[in-house]
């Protein structure tokens, strides 16, 4: 079978073409299925030509090929199930997505060496030792990072949603870090030493310790930017198993999911005017304490009802979507207020953040599933100047995005972060949950303007009760 053979490296060829054109057509919502389409027929064809290379195919002892076959049958449940869970929880799939990728290039590390170690020392090479090494420290570190990151996007009880913090935190990690490139220099030149898969443990085991430290002092603020980056961890680490499988294709795939990663963690560190080192180390999202005796703000509260009769009468509304419309999986509530506002000849746009929820895109995810018009949905660059025009502006459990300290207080943790001009429109209604402060741990000085009003609930059933007047006519004038 030398022509099957002689097709995998064409077929590689092909794959690393379907997956740049996959990342191609996925930024374009009219082309988002095709590029689907796109990855996972790349994926099947990568998986079918990695199994019919020579190294492979050639064995005949079936129970080589079973340790194929029995893990693809027994990822399909799983896989099945990842598929098929609320958009609401996209984010922590996709930090459980990168859980699962961390584990698979360190375990294919750890594999690789140890086999390598005991039966073709020869094999071990200053090269290859480097690859395995930040394969294993990026691979275990994005797997115990994304388990966290996860947990507090999940809001798991027993995993803090503020950051964890304690005094020298970040010494204590660099510590951490430190020794685990001091181990991995060491076994990359000395590899088959009687000590140097000790030293490898020792590798693993910090890495898996400096994975969940690097992220428990993160604030839930954050999680959009550590999911990027821990997205580019996973594709670097996929990268360093590419080098050590001499496989190009891994290499290809694993480069473009750390580029994208990367370029996405920049992208959402400019959007919240901060660094990579103080996403990292700046404990974003940690309650601020309050000065005893401080002056108390009121709330202004006010009934679907008054605000339903507000934006009958108003020629531009704006909606700004927020984590608390997808907690409530408010959603289609929001577009029946839409198709509500929109009979009326009301002008409704919507106004996206690009930290807005949990995830990059998390809110355009959740809009798109309502089938809310892709031309409707407008970036905050793009929206801001139309602000002072927006005759009602509806916040929908949105809370430091839309937070003006980020203009002018100084002493604010989201001070000089870009936000949505809602304090410009000429009213403004916010939906909220409760009185508690959103991710940053501040007070949001929207909600005590003359001009803002509150409605405090649920966002699905405060939505669905603006649709109810708008329906039956009561909020009309």
């Amino acid at each position: 079978m030398n022509w099957v053979a002689s097709l995998v490296e064409p077929a590689y060829l092909f794959a690393a073409g379907l997956f740049v054109l996959s990342l191609h057509w996925l930024s374009d919502p009219k082309l988002a299925r095709r590029g689907v389409r796109a990855g996972v027929l790349a994926m099947l064809v990568a998986v079918l030509a990695t199994w019919a290379r020579p190294e492979v195919s050639h064995h005949t002892d079936i129970a080589r090929h079973l340790w194929v076959i029995i893990p693809i049958l027994l990822a399909i449940w799983p896989g099945v199930w990842l598929a098929n869970i609320p958009l609401t929880a996209v984010p922590q799939r996709t930090a459980l997505s990168h859980a699962f990728g961390g584990l698979a290039a360190g375990l294919v590390g750890t594999a690789k060496y140890f086999y390598w170690f005991q039966d073709h020392p020869d094999q071990l090479t200053p090269f290859r030792m480097t690859a395995i090494v930040l394969e294993i420290i990026l691979g275990y570190l994005t797997f115990t990072g994304s388990i966290i990151a996860a947990g507090k996007l999940q809001e798991v009880k027993w995993i803090p949603q503020r950051p964890w913090v304690y005094k020298g935190q970040n010494f204590v990690n660099l510590v951490a870090f430190g020794a685990a490139v001091v181990l991995g220099c060491l076994i990359i030149f000395m590899p088959d030493r009687s000590w140097s898969p000790w030293a490898y443990g020792a590798i693993v085991f910090l890495a898996l310790n400096f994975g969940w430290m690097l992220v428990m002092p993160i604030g839930g603020a954050d999680m959009p930017t550590v999911i990027a980056i821990l997205n580019a961890y996973a594709g670097l680490a996929a990268v360093a198993m590419g080098f050590v499988l001499d496989n190009k294709l891994l290499i290809t795939a694993g480069a473009l999911d750390g580029s994208s990663g990367l370029i996405l963690s920049i992208i959402m560190c400019k959007a919240m005017n901060r660094s990579f080192s103080n996403v990292l180390f700046g404990a974003f999202g940690q309650v601020q304490a309050k000065a005893a005796g401080g002056e108390q703000k009121a709330y202004k509260p006010d009934t679907p009802e008054n605000a339903a009769a507000m934006m009958e009468q108003a020629s531009l509304v704006v909606v700004v979507p927020g984590y608390g419309m997808a907690v409530a999986q408010a959603q289609h509530k929001v577009r029946e207020l839409y198709d509500q506002l929109k009979k009326r000849g009301v002008t409704v746009k919507f106004a996206i953040h690009p930290v807005a929820g949990r995830m990059p895109g998390h809110m355009n995810v959740l809009l798109a599933e309502s089938e809310i018009p892709y031309t409707d949905l407008i970036e905050m660059d793009d929206i801001n100047p139309d602000m002072p025009q927006c005759d009602v502006c509806l916040v929908l459990g949105a809370n430091d995005v839309v937070n003006p300290a980020a203009r002018f207080d100084k002493t604010s943790p989201i001070f000089g972060m870009p936000i949505i001009d809602a304090d410009r429109a000429k009213t403004i209604f916010a939906v909220k949950r409760s009185k508690n402060p959103g991710f940053a741990g501040i007070d949001n000085e929207l909600y005590f303007l003359d001009k803002t009003f509150m409605l405090f609930g649920d966002a699905k059933a405060v939505v669905g009760e603006l649709v109810k007047n708008l329906s039956s006519g009561s909020g009309m004038h």
